[in-house]
């Protein structure tokens, strides 16, 4: 193509279309509170589809009743990275990555999460802005983590941020040396270190944290083996691999709590659950399946099985379930933790498939009030089972009691 034939086949093209068009398409003003700010922006786009999803961006970020960013120029020196339990950046539904296992990142801007339209409307990639908000936070990160009464390390900082440092190694990495390093982020204020040694240590600081009231952000503790970051997989006979267990499945239980608030209640009943532990001391989620209503069955290790005269029928495997063919259930539709909704109700013979844990007389002496039995250390307030002290059970009962159960 020659010189003067590129200019006349620019002449040729249709012309781009305006702001103000665009939004009249979609039924929006162009009075937007925060528009004429971003305008420079949208006017940078010289490509009919770029303006078209600049615009769609604008209109998701209306519907969903979400307000306008501050121009790129002004917003990125506000950028601030954050962690939180994967389930919540599901329910949320704003810009999120995945980090490890149950944790996700996301960006914030001054008070705000950051949406994932606000990318489109400042024309950057969501790896500059992410790069950009830890840059922040590493210059914010000066100072000594302070070394505890027991041997672990815990971050200065106290800004909310504490857990977000877990995303820059340089700030924590060198504490211990040559050595396997575990970490805690129990609540965003807390980043507790220890070297593999004083992995108790690192334990009971999170339980510490938990009695004091913090909003929980992750109760398992982490490990780091070479340059990767996971929820530490301690397998038995690790002798802390029963603790973390039980703190994994506190968080399971934390968002299980919150996901029963958004759950339809025409679909059903949410299945009540707790947490029992074995003489062995391995802890075990249950769910409580009442006969008379449908129920919404989250992925849990047992199902204690109750008939509609609240008669207990026995606590069983719930990966034996699929062995009742003639019981289908449905998945439910929701964010975070699996839940599978079933209309019907077992029959004793089909009960009879399953793998038992504890028969219905078992059952029963784990349901009698805590009253009726000696005194067991610290109760989990309403908690609907306690096999402390409870007699006469099967000997992988005996001595088992219920993990730290929510206040509600």
């Amino acid at each position: 193509m020659g010189f003067f034939d590129r200019f006349r086949s620019r002449a040729d093209e249709a012309p781009l279309p305006g702001l103000e068009a665009l939004l009249e398409a979609r039924g929006l003003s162009a009075e937007l509170p925060g528009l004429a700010a971003l305008a420079p922006a949208f006017e940078a786009h010289r490509k009919a589809e770029e303006r078209e999803a600049w615009v769609a961006a604008v209109a998701e970020l209306h519907h969903q009743g979400l307000p306008l960013p501050e121009p790129w120029g002004e917003a990125q020196d506000h950028l601030l990275p954050e962690l939180v339990p994967a389930w919540q950046a599901e329910r949320e539904g704003r810009w999120c990555r995945g980090f490890i296992d149950g944790l996700s990142q996301r960006v914030r801007v001054g008070d705000m999460v950051m949406p994932a339209a606000w990318l489109i409307i400042w024309d950057q990639s969501a790896d500059d802005v992410l790069d950009l908000a830890l840059d922040h936070l590493r210059h914010r990160s000066a100072g000594t983590f302070e070394r505890l009464p027991s041997g672990a390390y815990r971050s200065p900082w106290r800004d909310g941020l504490d857990a977000a440092r877990l995303l820059l190694p340089g700030v924590w990495q060198g504490l211990f040396r040559d050595q396997h390093p575990f970490l805690a982020i129990p609540a965003a204020d807390t980043l507790i270190a220890v070297p593999q040694i004083l992995l108790p240590k690192l334990m009971d600081e999170v339980s510490r944290s938990l009695q004091s009231g913090a909003k929980p952000l992750q109760l398992a503790v982490i490990e780091r083996i070479g340059d990767q970051l996971m929820t530490a997989r301690l397998q038995d006979p690790h002798p802390m691999s029963a603790p973390q267990r039980e703190l994994k499945h506190m968080d399971l239980l934390q968002a299980l709590r919150q996901q029963e608030q958004d759950l339809d209640p025409a679909l059903g009943l949410p299945a009540t659950v707790s947490m029992v532990k074995t003489s062995q001391g391995k802890p075990l989620t249950m769910a409580l399946w009442n006969e008379g209503a449908p129920i919404l069955l989250p992925e849990t290790d047992l199902i204690a099985f109750s008939a509609r005269n609240g008669e207990p029928l026995g606590i069983f495997a719930r990966q034996t379930l699929p062995r009742i063919q003639e019981l289908r259930g449905e998945a439910v539709t929701i964010w975070g933790p699996r839940r599978v909704r079933y209309e019907g109700f077992p029959t004793a013979e089909q009960l009879s498939r399953l793998e038992q844990f504890a028969n219905a007389e078992q059952m029963k002496s784990l349901q009698t009030p805590a009253g009726n039995r000696p005194a067991a250390p610290r109760p989990g307030p309403g908690a609907p089972f306690n096999a402390q002290g409870a007699a006469p059970l099967p000997r992988h009962l005996q001595g088992a009691g219920l993990g730290v159960q929510d206040s509600e």
